[in-house]
């Protein structure tokens, strides 16, 4: 029986808020803070009081509202190590391998650095959920902003080790835009047309696509399909190694 609660509510112009709570411990952590206003908001529908926030990198849309939730409720930030200097408020600095207790549950913290130098990823193996920050989206991945191509191609590589029925929590909903973009590089893949058409009705009502499973985006998500015969037909990479053609990917995205 899962020992946590999670809230995910939307924030800013696409992000998304995730609250996460153990009732038997008396403890809440906010994934990230985009906005202090929209937390205290979704804390307040639930009744609950915010004892930490997860920071998964500096990026101000993630690290916007921490001070202003460490000033009203006193909560433990805690953050990537790497990072340290860029994350507002910060008092715990965890990098990989590293375990943090909350409540009943111990986080791992994962480095998957690429869209910053220093991002975490934070993994809750008993409760099969991560929370993957702007590394991988559902049916995407972040811009690489600080590192590189294969740094980036490596930490979603150890998100895709994760078990498969893993629950993917990320920061943002850019899942209609990815799919579209997924479409032109693997087109004749049945399941990728299947979701592409489910996303279309979510978002038509309204209604959010994330969390998204491991799973699913092992069999979708472009990003994470460079051995795909197709894809690298298609991109003219048949040999190449498979950070190469996620590179190359990743390059039409950010021309899409």
């Amino acid at each position: 029986m899962t020992s946590i609660e999670i809230h995910q509510f939307p924030c800013l112009k696409d992000n998304y808020g995730v609250l996460v709570h153990d009732a038997k411990a008396g403890v809440t952590a906010s994934v990230d803070a985009p906005d202090a206003g929209a937390v205290m908001a979704a804390l307040g529908e639930k009744g609950w009081r915010l004892t930490h926030i997860l920071t998964t990198h500096h990026h101000g849309d993630h690290v916007g509202g921490n001070l202003e939730l460490k000033a009203e409720t006193g909560c433990t930030i805690i953050g990537p190590r790497a990072e340290a200097a860029r994350i507002p408020g910060l008092d715990v600095a965890v990098g990989e391998g590293d375990k943090v207790q909350f409540g009943g549950s111990v986080l791992h913290v994962l480095d998957t650095p690429g869209h910053t130098l220093g991002h975490i990823t934070y993994w809750i193996p008993a409760e099969k959920t991560a929370f993957a920050g702007d590394t991988l989206f559902a049916l995407g991945c972040g811009r690489v902003f600080e590192g590189n191509p294969e740094m980036m191609w490596h930490s979603l590589q150890k998100i895709a080790r994760l078990p498969p029925e893993t629950m993917i929590y990320a920061g943002h909903e850019y899942t209609l835009a990815n799919a579209r973009f997924c479409l032109t590089i693997e087109p004749n893949n049945r399941a990728l047309q299947v979701r592409a058409k489910e996303i279309e009705a979510l978002r038509a009502e309204g209604k959010p696509t994330l969390p998204t499973q491991l799973a699913v985006e092992l069999a979708t998500n472009v990003f994470l399909r460079p051995q795909s015969l197709e894809i690298r037909s298609r991109l003219g990479l048949g040999a190449s190694a498979d950070w190469r053609v996620f590179a190359e990917i990743r390059e039409l995205k950010n021309k899409a």
